[in-house]
């Protein structure tokens, strides 16, 4: 887990400076109806740290695996990302992944095979389970930059 914590350091000190670069305007554009602005990405980001956070702390416990599963669309439609200050979704992005790699550095090695609900039929590990949330990290900031 202290890997994947590294790793999601990385990821935030290397592209806050460029999400940084893209202005207001650009960040609330929407390349059609029905895709995410750059805005709305980052807020989606912002919602996916928030559930694994509570997979991560709830799946130590094992009580991850009837976690209620997240309902993205929703989130970011209630929540009207666009308007949000791109700045302040930027600096609440780069602080709640601290605080996750902060938190998977801490969690015992014995808990990586915890169960975690991710609205499979079967629950996946806590280790698959933070993996999978670096990933998913990765794949979205690049669509954010790649559309800079």
């Amino acid at each position: 887990m202290k890997e994947i914590a590294g790793e999601i350091r990385t990821v935030v000190e290397n592209v806050k400076i460029k999400l940084l670069a893209i202005d207001q305007e650009a960040a609330n554009v929407k390349p059609s109806f029905d895709k995410w602005s750059k805005k709305e990405i980052l807020g989606h980001l912002i919602d996916s740290a928030a559930n694994n956070h509570q997979r991560f702390v709830r799946a130590v416990n094992n009580e991850a695996d009837n976690f209620p599963t997240y309902q993205q669309n929703d989130w970011v439609r209630i929540q009207q990302y666009n308007d949000s200050s791109w700045k302040s979704l930027i600096e609440l992005w780069a602080a709640y992944n601290k605080h996750l790699s902060d938190l998977l550095e801490r969690i015992p090695g014995s808990s990586k095979s915890s169960p975690c609900n991710i609205g499979k039929p079967e629950p996946a590990t806590l280790e698959f389970v933070a993996k999978d949330y670096l990933r998913h990290l990765n794949h979205h900031l690049n669509k954010i930059i790649g559309q800079a």
